[in-house]
């Protein structure tokens, strides 16, 4: 692919989320990584995209731009698979100590958690306005929420020009769910996504990641890590004996939400 052309698809890319990281730029475009910083730094000289750190965002788009997120939206994601997610909450709630500081991603089934998360005195960093909302009744759980702009489709908060807006906050433990889990590790729909679940990723000792047994049919998306940086999924009985080897064999704890 010519320069001038990887360029515009470079530009083509970004312009639903209006940012990409430089992770995502290899692999969509499979360029070296010299290429793709000549390309990135061509475009900045051009005005047409801002470098930031780990990525490059578009500059037209303000500090809170009028775009959505792609996938699911959370209205119709939470009535699917109801019982699944349920136990899938339940078993992960289990997961936390008294008294410790965690992350909880937002989602359809990382919300589940929240009934059973009462009286453990957590500290919660969640990005998550469901998640928050059920956690505000809890008296003894303490909850703060990252920077960046509401996307009303997941009812979230997102950073959408990857700038850190998040708390100094480290923790044992992250939550998170995902559009799918394979071979490839875990995927998302949005590169918005992606790049939130990875600064949330870094700041965590322990990975566990939410899915019910229909996530790893078919997946596809944008990759958010591999299942060597997942310590432990929880999902259903639904999961077969070949999917629950994969993640065995890339030393993956899978837990049974019952």
């Amino acid at each position: 692919m010519h320069a001038s052309q990887r360029e515009a698809a470079i530009l083509k890319f970004m312009a639903n989320s209006g940012f990409v990281t430089f992770r995502d730029l290899e692999s969509q475009f499979g360029a070296s990584p010299a290429t793709l910083r000549r390309d990135l730094e061509r475009l900045s000289k051009e005005g047409r995209i801002e470098r930031i750190h780990g990525g490059a965002r578009l500059i037209d788009v303000g500090p809170s731009p009028k775009i959505g997120l792609t996938g699911v939206p959370f209205h119709e994601n939470i009535a699917r698979n109801q019982a699944q997610k349920s136990a899938i909450g339940r078993a992960a709630a289990a997961l936390c100590q008294i008294g410790e500081a965690i992350m909880i991603d937002g989602g359809s089934t990382t919300l589940q958690m929240c009934p059973h998360l009462d009286g453990l005195n957590l500290q919660v960093l969640t990005n998550s306005l469901h998640i928050v909302s059920a956690l505000l009744a809890q008296p003894t759980t303490r909850v703060q929420v990252p920077g960046g702009t509401v996307f009303r489709e997941q009812n979230i908060i997102l950073s959408a020009v990857g700038d850190d807006l998040m708390p100094r906050f480290v923790a044992p433990k992250l939550f998170m769910g995902a559009a799918a889990v394979g071979e490839m590790g875990v995927m998302q729909a949005d590169v918005v996504l992606v790049a939130a679940e990875r600064r949330f990723i870094e700041r965590a000792e322990q990975v566990i990641v939410l899915v019910d047994s229909s996530k790893f049919e078919g997946p596809s998306g944008n990759v958010v890590c591999g299942l060597q940086d997942i310590d432990i999924i929880v999902t259903d009985a639904g999961i077969t004996p070949a999917q629950r080897a994969m993640l065995e064999a890339a030393d993956v704890k899978v837990v049974i939400g019952t």
